[in-house]
């Protein structure tokens, strides 16, 4: 058998192949949706991106024969050690075919980068940190990723632990199939609810969306703060990930809950824009003409399913209905209103809470992805 050769990725070629290499582990997944090119390349750009302000990252690539069989980003967050007290490093953009010496070693090349940065164990799938793509998916292969979200073949779970790396937490996804039930259910929630604090939920301001991006970073930072995983975003990387979504967000979509001036809650919807990206191969021009952008728009302006992102409540304001009052909200306006249907995702296995909630009213969990951790 030939030698497997893992070598970092330290040129414009390279990264280009790092990220195109997907295009070979897929091509035969009908559920697999292709990035966009141009999206990926900013992501891994390490000038562009805010997230090398504070932390690192290094990408790896797997030849056999020269011929690419694999790839994977080890990436080093400071941020997240300094609250956790830890000295975890990650390792996330996985893919490898199946291959269990491939996989093996390619793992030792993220941690042998790892360990050099002093850090003495390694989780993943982790995207630079929990704030973006993360978990390996282990339930739910036959159905397309939504926005943001990952996706992977079902051999994945038994290369990763076949090199020492176990469970620690699994991310659940929820669908919404019945909205006309949820709703009744929540209106009669809400109702019982709305007289505990005096709440008052506006859709987001689009045309000051710098300073709504802000106000949502300081909900998100504070209700966020007691999950499992849980980093703070930054300034520059909230304001990063705002501008990527402000061409999908939807005023009544994005709602705000304040108390007096104070902001105390959100919820971010958008439409699943990967039903449109998975009519272009992640192209957005073919010899310069924008045939993918055309196609691109044309499915997005048809799309009818959405993601909801994400929904906080600052601590103190939890028992006062909010929550609920802007999931009616987004059910009556976003799913029942204008005919969506979609996806909740991701709350941690822990979160009973929520899980119930989300069960009580209808939501049924149709996936779950999983974080591992290894000593190095």
């Amino acid at each position: 058998m030939s030698a497997i050769a893992v070598t970092p990725v330290d040129s414009k070629a390279e990264r280009d192949a790092f990220i195109k290499f997907p295009w070979q582990i897929y091509r035969d997944d009908p559920a697999w949706v292709p990035p966009l090119l141009l999206e990926r390349k900013e992501f891994l750009d390490r000038k562009k991106h805010p997230f090398y302000e504070h932390g690192d990252a290094a990408l790896f690539l797997a030849r056999r024969d020269d011929e690419i069989v694999g790839r994977i980003m080890a990436s080093d967050d400071p941020n997240y050690n300094a609250l956790h007290g830890s000295n975890v490093g990650c390792f996330g953009l996985f893919d490898c075919v199946n291959d269990s010496l491939v996989a093996s070693a390619l793992f030792e090349a993220a941690g042998a980068w790892l360990r050099a940065k002093g850090r003495d164990e390694i989780m993943g799938p982790i995207d630079y940190s929990t704030n973006y793509v993360c978990g390996l998916l282990v339930e739910g292969f036959q159905f397309p990723p939504t926005l943001l979200t990952a996706h992977n073949p079902p051999y994945y779970a038994a290369l990763i632990e076949g090199f020492g790396l176990s469970k620690v937490m699994d991310f659940y996804a929820w669908w919404f199939s019945e909205p006309e039930r949820a709703a009744m259910r929540l209106r009669r929630l809400a109702a019982s609810l709305k007289n505990r604090v005096a709440a008052k939920i506006r859709p987001g301001n689009l045309r000051d969306f710098g300073s709504e991006a802000t106000r949502l970073r300081e909900i998100y930072n504070e209700a966020w703060k007691e999950n499992w995983g849980f980093v703070p975003f930054t300034e520059k990387e909230f304001q990063f990930l705002a501008r990527e979504l402000k061409q999908l967000v939807v005023p009544e979509f994005t709602l705000i809950a304040e108390v007096g001036d104070e902001p105390v809650g959100f919820i971010l919807c958008v439409p699943d824009i990967n039903v449109a990206l998975k009519k272009i191969d992640g192209r957005l021009t073919t010899f310069g003409i924008p045939i993918g952008l055309a196609r691109l728009l044309y499915h997005k302006s048809r799309t009818r399913t959405a993601r909801l992102i994400a929904l906080g409540v600052k601590p103190k304001y939890r028992r006062g209905g909010i929550a609920e009052m802007l999931v009616l909200r987004i059910i009556e306006d976003a799913m029942i209103e204008r005919g969506f249907t979609g996806e909740l995702s991701m709350t941690l296995e822990n979160n009973h809470l929520v899980n119930r909630f989300l069960a009580a009213i209808g939501a049924k969990k149709y996936k779950t992805y999983r974080i591992y951790r290894r000593a190095l």
